[in-house]
């Protein structure tokens, strides 16, 4: 029987967050299909579990001998972005055509955050809204974390960074499990430094910076997604 993967509309109803209500004017039709229990699926040669995001496992759906596996479950096991736009009710999976600030996204700077137009200012451009520390206020070292939440909507992370005075190590992990997904060290001939990260498939990022007596801006207005 011959098998394509596709985004059905059951399946970007079920697991994008779209209600049934969603789709009461859409220009749907009634078919009759089946749930296809026998298939398995593998990712790059290993057997893989297809799961909504309560991690209920899903089932193929087969009809006129196509099989149908659901958008975001299929995205979450090839660490792809996906999200629904119900706007204009399209799928957006990949890395997007325009940016979106992290600004406007679910983050956590603790005490790093700071809108003060003292700190907010780097190389005589002031970002209104920044992560930053300076060993030169206080005695840490210049070191410093926050959190960032994609929430597996983006592909890639370009993250900008400023040292003050001394150079530093910047780790950008997947949170929870702690992989690491880039290292790289921000010079302070580097002035501002865009670090790109691939991001698919991950909710949310923990952010670490170590320095040596020095500090770190890291804006967010021009730090974004895509």
């Amino acid at each position: 029987m011959r098998k394509k993967l596709i985004a059905s509309v059951a399946g970007i109803s079920l697991l994008l967050g779209a209600s049934a209500g969603a789709y009461a004017g859409a220009n749907l039709e009634t078919i009759q299909a089946y749930l296809n229990r026998t298939l398995a699926v593998k990712v790059n040669g290993v057997p893989t579990q297809l799961n909504d995001e309560q991690g209920n496992a899903i089932v193929p759906i087969t009809y006129q001998g196509s099989t149908y596996l659901p958008v975001r479950a299929i995205a979450n096991a090839l660490s792809v972005a996906v999200e629904y736009d119900a706007a204009t009710t399209t799928v957006l999976l990949g890395e997007k055509v325009d940016g979106t600030s992290i600004s406007g996204e679910k983050y956590d700077g603790g005490s790093y955050l700071t809108s003060d137009p003292k700190r907010t200012t780097y190389q005589n451009k002031d970002y209104k809204e920044v992560f930053y520390n300076n060993a030169e206020d206080n005695s840490s070292n210049g070191n410093g974390s926050f959190m960032l939440t994609p929430d597996k909507k983006y592909q890639k992370l370009y993250l900008q960074a400023g040292a003050i005075n001394k150079e530093f190590m910047i780790s950008i992990y997947e949170s929870g499990s702690l992989k690491l997904l880039k290292q790289d060290t921000v010079t302070v001939e580097d002035k501002m430094k865009t670090i790109e990260v691939d991001i698919g498939g991950i909710s949310e990022l923990y952010i670490e910076i170590k320095g040596s007596g020095g500090g770190f801006v890291v804006p967010l207005t021009t730090s974004y997604y895509k």
